[in-house]
């Protein structure tokens, strides 16, 4: 047994170099690849716990940063943590808040960690603290304080903080977890092959239980996010879970696993679905459009979601002009499904080594309409 309990088995890997694999957790399997639908705030929005495990998720996503200000954290160590705090049954990865910090317009960075003013009072968040939250927090896989940096960046930018993701990350590293814990590193080195090879050899060396490709989704771009895939997914572990962070369109992820990766995560299908956007095989529906006003098939004839298998295009429509808060249930209900039954379908096509063509294959269907077929 090592040091933390999280444990990865790969279970096939295709020609194209997609993996399928299964993560295991002290709260359970994570088949991988697999998408997390993100709980911000210790809920994900407009939806139970029960119907997001009706969906076919196994793992969820909760913000560190949200949940450490106005008593929060607090209130969730008093709970026992976050799975009994928000009623999730399995799997919880939380991230740093690193990200949320370094948005902020008055943030100062340097080694010690980061200064920023919530509320107009300094606070300093360092590599440390940021641990000690996730600690109280209680999810199973925590992520280490890293330095993100936008799109574009210099080298020298990039370099700056490539070096003080590693510092950060070796001092994550000697904070103590709960037992049932394991911490990810992040690579950072923007779309710079030569940074993004140092960031991932000096992580390495530190043995995480699972690594993470930070700093993308920053306004670089699919392509540049495939290059940067291209060059960094190859050096990391073949026996470690891989996490791209942030990355949450559908055609966006297929690449992704196609270059190795394992695990997602995005707010998109939840907040597209309360705007009304929903996903199908044949593409994105805006159901409010008038041509659904009578229209009786359910959003997705091949979906086997609550949503789908219960009610029609006509009645979403209608619930979404009415303002019922059941509208963006249902829409959400239905885009995590879309979401959970793309990573199945993926997973099986990595197992019977044909991922290059069920990939082409799906998105020239997703495509269809824009194409005008």
């Amino acid at each position: 047994m090592g040091r933390f309990p999280l444990r990865f088995t790969l279970i096939a890997t295709d020609p194209s170099g997609a993996r399928r694999g299964v993560v295991v957790t002290p709260h359970g399997e994570i088949q991988t690849p697999a998408f997390m639908p993100v709980g911000t705030q210790g809920a994900v929005k407009a939806v139970t716990p029960a119907q997001v495990l009706s969906t076919g998720a196994e793992v969820v996503l909760a913000n560190t940063y949200h949940l450490s200000w106005g008593g929060r954290r607090e209130l969730v160590k008093r709970a026992g943590g976050l799975h009994r705090f928000m009623g999730w049954p399995l799997s919880i990865l939380t991230d740093s808040g690193g990200f949320q910090v370094f948005s902020l317009p008055d943030a100062q960075i340097d080694d010690e960690g980061v200064r920023f003013s919530p509320g107009g009072e300094e606070t300093l968040l360092t590599p440390e603290e940021a641990m000690e939250i996730q600690r109280d927090l209680g999810a199973d896989i925590v992520m280490c304080l890293d330095q993100c940096v936008g799109y574009p960046a210099t080298k020298e930018e990039i370099a700056d903080s490539v070096r003080r993701t590693t510092l950060w990350a070796k001092r994550c590293l000697k904070v103590p977890l709960n037992p049932h814990q394991s911490p990810f590193a992040i690579v950072q080195g923007g779309v710079f092959p030569k940074y993004r090879r140092i960031s991932a050899e000096q992580l390495i060396e530190l043995d995480f239980p699972g690594y993470a490709v930070g700093g993308v989704s920053v306004g670089e771009g699919l392509e540049r996010l495939k290059q940067v895939l291209d060059t960094t997914s190859p050096l990391l572990p073949k026996k470690k879970p891989r996490y791209l962070m942030g990355v949450g369109l559908p055609e966006d992820i297929l690449e992704s696993i196609e270059r190795g990766m394992d695990m997602f995560d995005c707010v998109i299908p939840t907040r597209y679905a309360r705007g009304g956007t929903l996903f199908t095989r044949v593409g994105k529906m805006r159901v409010m459009d008038k041509k659904y006003r009578k229209d009786q098939y359910p959003v997705d004839t091949k979906c086997g979601c609550y949503t789908c298998q219960n009610f029609s295009r006509m009645y979403l429509r209608h619930l979404f002009f009415a303002k019922e808060p059941l509208a963006e249930t249902l829409a959400t209900i239905h885009n995590l499904h879309f979401y959970q039954d793309l990573m199945r379908d993926a997973r099986e096509a990595i197992e019977e080594g044909r991922f290059s063509t069920f990939k082409r294959d799906w998105l020239g269907r997703f495509y269809s309409k824009r194409k005008g077929r």
